[in-house]
């Protein structure tokens, strides 16, 4: 695990930072989780994290995740965060990387999808390796099928992926929520009452 999130310690001063330095927490017994936060940084984005072999594999969504299957979201790969992670909210200090405001949008399980061109049953690390994963999520505001495919990867690209809900169950045409109005699943804020709040 040291390997794995070696790349988010190095970005980070967790003298100045109160987001978790990790490895305390182990693995989910029965479904593994996933978390969306939204971060007010210096972009605005949302971060999809599932979590996979000990770590939460991490994307930055700038639209957020879609439950419109008619919508193709751009999601960028980030580094590994560790699973204690999943229950970070609040404020990143200025100067640090990443500073802003974290809110937990939406939080739960997930169940692979993932099969092999045979139908078989592929682990979703191996799933992401190959580059397409499908799975079902059970959280608050997202359901149903979702599908990450990578779409750019080689040398002197920056890795990209489209983050895509299936048809069928959990599928809306409203999309996503407006993140001014978005608000934590944990404690109701929105982002600016979570910045207050700090």
């Amino acid at each position: 695990m040291k390997d794995t999130l070696a790349e988010y310690h190095r970005r980070r001063d967790f003298a100045r930072t109160a987001e978790p330095e990790g490895g305390r927490t182990t693995p989910s017994e029965g479904r593994p989780s996933f978390v969306v936060q939204l971060h007010d940084a210096t972009a605005m984005h949302f971060d999809f994290r599932l979590e996979v072999d000990g770590v939460l594999k991490s994307w930055a969504v700038p639209k957020g995740p879609s439950r419109n299957p008619h919508d193709k979201r751009l999601a960028m790969p980030t580094e590994d965060h560790p699973l204690e992670y999943r229950d970070f909210e609040g404020v990143i200090a200025e100067g640090g990387y990443g500073a802003g405001t974290v809110i937990v949008w939406d939080e739960g399980t997930y169940r692979n999808l993932s099969t092999d061109r045979t139908g078989r049953d592929l682990p979703l690390a191996d799933a992401l390796e190959r580059g397409h994963a499908s799975f079902h999520l059970y959280g608050h505001k997202l359901h149903g099928g979702y599908s990450l495919t990578r779409i750019r990867h080689g040398a002197g690209e920056r890795e990209a992926w489209l983050l895509v809900k299936h048809a069928g169950s959990g599928a809306a045409a409203d999309g996503t929520t407006d993140p001014a109005r978005a608000r934590s699943v944990r404690t109701g804020h929105t982002l600016r009452q979570t910045r207050d709040a700090a």
